[in-house]
């Protein structure tokens, strides 16, 4: 009785280990170096803000693997992204509205709902602005004489239509009753040309990011009519916002991360984890105001129902400037 009473255990020892070994390898994630995709060449924003998630996930110990930052570019996020489809959940990709815009565009057959939404990190704020001497002293005088004479106006805007420094004064007109294809850009190289034609007298107004132009407002070498924040900004409190004006509009120039298809619930929590415990370290406050963004952070269910939203929006306003029919 005693020799099958010790199998008895035997069996039951290993039963309980074998089980123990499946819960552990099954549970466990991650389980080998990861990857963060820049989906463009390094110096740029995207490739700035997947560096710094590194940067701070590693340099505080968050994340115990080796994470590499993996530059892919072209076709304005294209390529990183068609990367990503193809990766399992090791590999994470930084993404912006670009990700909504060249799918509505018709630029790309990707959509965001093809990827796992992981969470949402930082934002720039837009801006309206104009010469130092304009006869425009504020965003509505500057509205009105586009809606008397939208031709006359000529407004510098980089490096497309269709993005966000363009879409931004395309809800702007819309709301103070423009249609907002009559508008008349003039479109440059990127936010430094934009800028450059504006002091050269070469256009009447400039929508772009607000890092393109605070430096020299703060110089006196231009004016900032108008915000897209839902705040003043902290350093030019003095410039309003568009609500601050009477005008219903907050547009956030975002960047986000995502992961590939049909990630696992465990597998995003352990980002919503990571994640949330990032964007609250000393570091990443270090990251947002060197960089002139502002903390954004939504969680992974927070950045599926703001996807949704934003790419409602964004369907919106490509129709209303006339870029889709």
């Amino acid at each position: 009785m005693r020799k099958f009473g010790m199998i008895a255990i035997l069996f039951l020892l290993l039963f309980m280990t074998a089980c123990s070994s499946g819960a552990s390898s099954s549970d466990e994630y991650p389980s080998k170096n990861l990857e963060i995709v820049a989906p463009a060449s390094p110096g740029g924003g995207w490739d700035l803000t997947a560096r710094s998630v590194e940067n701070v996930l590693s340099g505080q110990s968050l994340v115990e693997e080796n994470i590499n930052v993996v530059n892919k570019p072209g076709g304005g996020g294209e390529v990183g992204w068609k990367y990503l489809e193809s990766k399992d959940s090791h590999s994470l990709a930084i993404n912006s509205s670009l990700v909504l815009t060249n799918n509505l565009l018709g630029q790309s057959e990707m959509t965001y709902e093809g990827f796992t939404p992981i969470a949402t990190l930082a934002t720039e704020w837009q801006s309206l602005a104009v010469p130092p001497d304009s006869e425009y002293e504020s965003s509505k005088e500057l509205l009105e004489a586009i809606k008397e004479d939208p031709a006359s106006i000529k407004i510098g805007v980089g490096p497309g239509l269709g993005n966000d420094d363009h879409l931004s004064l395309v809800q702007a007109a819309s709301e103070f009753g423009i249609d907002p294809s009559q508008l008349n850009f003039l479109v440059y190289e990127g936010g430094g040309d934009v800028v450059t034609a504006l002091l050269g007298g070469h256009v009447d107004a400039v929508t772009t990011s607000l890092s393109e132009v605070k430096d020299q407002y703060l110089a006196d070498k231009l004016n900032i009519l108008a915000v897209s924040s839902d705040k003043p900004v902290e350093g030019i409190e003095d410039v309003p916002t568009w609500g601050d004006q009477g005008i219903d509009l907050v547009f956030p120039h975002w960047r986000g991360i995502m992961g590939p298809p049909d990630m696992t619930e465990e597998e995003i929590a352990y980002w919503d984890e990571k994640l949330s415990e990032m964007v609250e370290t000393e570091e990443w406050q270090e990251v947002l105001e060197n960089n002139d963004w502002e903390g954004f952070y939504k969680n992974s269910e927070e950045t599926k129902a703001f996807m949704d939203e934003q790419h409602n929006l964004y369907k919106t306003l490509i129709e209303d400037s006339g870029l889709i029919k």
